[in-house]
């Protein structure tokens, strides 16, 4: 009779430690097909309609907004973020608006990777790419992949556009030395 309630405490308190790791460790995972696409969807950890806002030590205001923010199991900081818009209020009283479809922003130091469509507008400037690396803590954004610079008078194009947020120094250039900056004139 001990032997049976021994060995039923055991079953029990493996089927427990089973059922938690699953519960607790693993992703709870929901598949929706349909003829179009499949799509996997993590249905624990996704927030609507996110917004986040920081300043920093020189009076610059860094507000970012998304639809959809879903947060980084391993690293609870990282949140995966789409539809995103974000907008810099300059000390100076100059706004920097982005968007893009994706971001990743880290709620630590608040540094931003906008990925897909990026668009900044910023006074009488345009730049698009593919990917933008924001940082409050640099002071910098640097953009890179398919940039196109556009100003009331040129278009310009290049690999990567280098902005320091505080000084406002720009850097335009090419990842390899042998191309050169592609600009032309609107007029």
């Amino acid at each position: 009779m001990q032997k049976k309630i021994t060995y039923f405490f055991l079953v029990s308190s493996l089927i427990i430690i089973i059922v938690s790791y699953f519960y607790f460790f693993k992703k709870n995972k929901i598949i929706e097909s349909n003829e179009t696409n499949d799509e996997v969807l993590y249905n624990s950890n996704i927030i609507k309609n996110v917004n986040y806002t920081s300043k920093d030590a020189n009076g610059n205001e860094y507000i970012i907004d998304a639809e959809i923010g879903e947060i980084d199991y391993s690293n609870s900081d990282i949140i995966y973020l789409t539809d995103v818009k974000a907008v810099i209020n300059l000390d100076n009283k100059n706004t920097i608006d982005i968007t893009s479809d994706y971001g990743k922003y880290n709620a630590a130091n608040f540094d931003t990777i906008f990925s897909k469509n990026v668009i900044v507008d910023y006074l009488e400037n345009k730049i698009t790419s593919e990917y933008l690396d924001f940082s409050l803590d640099r002071n910098s954004m640097i953009i890179s992949k398919n940039v196109i610079y556009t100003n009331l008078d040129n278009i310009l194009n290049a690999d990567v556009v280098e902005i320091n947020i505080e000084t406002k120094d720009t850097k335009i250039f090419m990842y390899n030395n042998t191309e050169k900056v592609n600009i032309k004139s609107k007029k």
